[in-house]
C-alpha cells in the first residue's frame, strides 16, 4: 500500500463508479488529496485494487471512504485498507476515528466491529437509495486502545 497521488484518481474513480450505488466524483477524489486528507491505494502488478480516504481533524479523523474493487472484494484487502488506515491515523497521532455505514450493510459493519469500532449513533435517511434514503450506523473507534481492546 501506498501515498494516493493525482495520477491514481482516474483508476480510483473506476473502482468507486464500479462498486458504489452513488458513487463519489473524480473531483471528490482530486479535492481530498489537495486538501491533505490521508488517502492510499493498494497496488498490484500494476493495477490499484483498493483506496481509502481519512480526513483528520484535529487528533480525530473521519473515515470518508474505502473501497475495494470488484474483482478483489472477499479476500482480505478491505480489512488490509482499514487496518493499514489505522495505522496512518495512529502515526499521526489520531485519537479517535469516526465512520457511517449503511445499516443494511452488515458485511461491512461487521468489518468495522472487528477492527473495534463500535456503534455510537444513527443517522437517519443520511444515505441516498432508491427509496429516498437509508439511515446510516455511526461508528467510532478509540485508538488510545489497541484493536479488540488491546493496549
Amino acid at each position: 500500500m501506498r501515498a494516493m497521488t493525482l495520477e491514481d484518481v482516474d483508476a480510483v474513480f473506476a473502482i468507486e463508479q464500479a462498486v458504489q450505488a452513488y458513487p463519489w466524483t473524480r473531483g471528490n477524489f482530486a479535492d481530498a488529496l489537495n486538501n491533505d486528507y490521508f488517502c492510499r491505494v493498494d497496488e498490484a502488478g500494476g493495477r490499484i485494487r483498493g483506496y481509502a480516504v481519512l480526513m483528520p481533524v484535529v487528533d480525530e479523523a473521519e473515515l470518508l471512504n474505502i473501497g475495494v474493487a470488484a474483482n478483489q472484494q472477499r479476500m482480505g484487502l478491505g480489512r488490509a485498507m482499514l487496518l493499514e488506515m489505522l495505522d496512518v491515523a495512529r502515526e499521526k497521532n489520531i485519537r479517535r476515528i469516526f465512520l457511517e455505514v449503511r445499516a443494511s450493510n452488515a458485511a461491512a459493519l461487521a468489518l468495522y466491529r472487528s477492527a473495534g469500532f463500535v456503534d455510537i449513533g444513527l443517522r437517519r435517511g443520511y444515505y441516498k437509495n432508491a427509496g429516498g434514503g437509508e439511515d446510516a450506523i455511526t461508528m467510532a473507534c478509540d485508538l488510545t486502545e489497541g484493536i479488540d481492546g488491546q493496549a
